[in-house]
């Protein structure tokens, strides 16, 4: 009996132990019908994999690759789980030194859907949301704290999106980081750790975008000279399916992925921007190569809904700031790109500005373009809209406050929607337009 008290003392502490060399995570990042990727941190070196399972069939289980966690990535891991199917859910375990974690809410997803062919598409949602700042006392700027309302991510996690766009300025480098690597990683550890985001990292993928404040420096553009190393920093926290169109040259972190019957393309609004202050040269916010990449890549698309997420305005008539109407003649190029090719079922999402609205463009004889633009998550709230005139925004749309989105995609194909709602950090309803996919075309 003593023996047996021993035995099971000793795997207590094994399993508490490894417990706590979890740093964040787990948070899972796309989903396709036969792969999945799951990503982790660890305090220290470690070997990291994933148990997982379908509830259809427990007694069946598979592991995914195994990672030694380093340093030199901030012990981050991805892990690819290869034996998933389509439609079907899986319920997964994190195994830290050959120890299974135990976490006080499920982790688990459900593979994309094979439709196609067979079905109407499925209906699905995705939240979205930018500008979340995490205090750290020691190196915020004195005063009021900056970031808040962090139950607003718990209010996200219960309306069990299938998708969280995260919008970009999410994690906000300050002085204390952008000049180094340690600095950059050390402010992505402390914001990924933030209790509140963990339920919603391990149930939803999760893909992301950057803003200036992930970037570098407020209102950062090509020139920062560290833009390499927070590119790095970009795909070892979080797990899109590519980042920019040619590896090789470590082109920035654009990219696309596609659920049910929409596409969305997350766009690179800082690694090839030009300097706002600059009056000689080119003047661009995406550069020439991803610019065009995104001109193909959307008038080829065969999906009906074709979202495209970038971190600035796009449809704020404002020239100020960094609103893409400073950029009239990169932005008045993609307008009119969009109506040569005749593409269909364009809707825009952006943060950035710290408060919300909805931005309709009439093109004569084409439907309404919309930008919806979703901020903050927890940063400080702007008022900087009551000072400025934009002439498309949607009457009764304009929020400043605490907020996030979601988009429901819904509807047979013969009524096929798209709702937004927006919603205050306690998850209750602000404001909500649908729009119908005929209206799209």
């Amino acid at each position: 009996m003593k023996l047996l008290k021993i035995l099971f003392l000793l795997a207590f502490t094994s399993t508490f132990s490894q417990q706590n060399l979890l740093q964040s995570g787990p948070m899972l990042g796309y989903v396709e019908m036969t792969e999945a990727k799951i990503w982790v941190q660890t305090k220290a070196p470690a070997k990291v994999k994933v148990e997982y399972s379908s509830p259809e069939n427990p007694s069946e289980t598979f592991i995914s690759n195994e990672v030694s966690t380093v340093k030199d990535n901030a012990y981050t891991a991805h892990l690819i789980l290869e034996k998933i199917r389509p439609g079907k859910k899986y319920n997964y375990k994190v195994l830290i030194n050959n120890q299974p974690l135990k976490f006080n809410y499920e982790t688990s997803f459900t593979a994309k859907k094979l439709w196609q062919w067979r079905e109407d598409a499925p209906e699905f949602t995705v939240a979205l949301g930018s500008c979340a700042y995490m205090n750290e006392p020691e190196v915020d700027r004195p005063g009021t704290p900056y970031g808040g309302n962090f139950e607003i991510f718990t209010s996200i996690g219960n309306k069990k999106p299938d998708i969280m766009l995260w919008g970009g300025d999410n994690i906000y480098l300050r002085e204390a980081d952008w000049d180094s690597k340690t600095g950059i990683y050390h402010r992505y550890t402390m914001t990924r750790q933030q209790k509140e985001l963990q339920p919603l990292m391990a149930n939803s993928q999760n893909f992301a975008i950057w803003d200036d404040h992930d970037f570098g420096p407020n209102d950062a553009d090509r020139s920062y000279y560290f833009k390499h190393q927070t590119l790095e920093a970009f795909k070892d926290f979080w797990a899109n399916k590519s980042y920019g169109n040619n590896p090789e040259q470590n082109n920035g972190n654009f990219s696309t992925f596609n659920w049910g019957d929409a596409e969305f393309f997350l766009l690179d609004n800082r690694f090839h921007k030009s300097p706002n202050d600059r009056k000689t040269g080119e003047r661009t916010v995406l550069g020439k190569e991803q610019l065009e990449w995104f001109i193909d890549a959307v008038t080829t698309s065969k999906f009906p809904f074709k979202i495209v997420v970038i971190g600035g305005q796009f449809l704020n008539s404002a020239a100020k700031f960094e609103n893409y109407a400073t950029y009239h003649e990169e932005r008045q190029y993609i307008l009119d790109e969009l109506e040569k090719n005749n593409v269909k079922g364009v809707v825009f999402l952006s943060g950035d500005r710290h408060f919300s609205e909805l931005s309709g463009l009439k093109r004569p004889g084409k439907y309404t373009l919309y930008d919806w633009t979703v901020s903050p998550l927890t940063s400080g709230v702007a008022t900087s809209a009551l000072k400025e005139t934009n002439e498309n925004r949607v009457e009764g749309s304009l929020f400043m406050q605490h907020n996030f989105g979601l988009l429901k995609f819904f509807g047979n194909k013969d009524n096929r929607a798209l709702k937004l709602e927006l919603f205050d950090k306690d998850g209750k309803t602000l404001w909500n337009k649908v729009i119908t996919l005929k209206e799209l075309q």
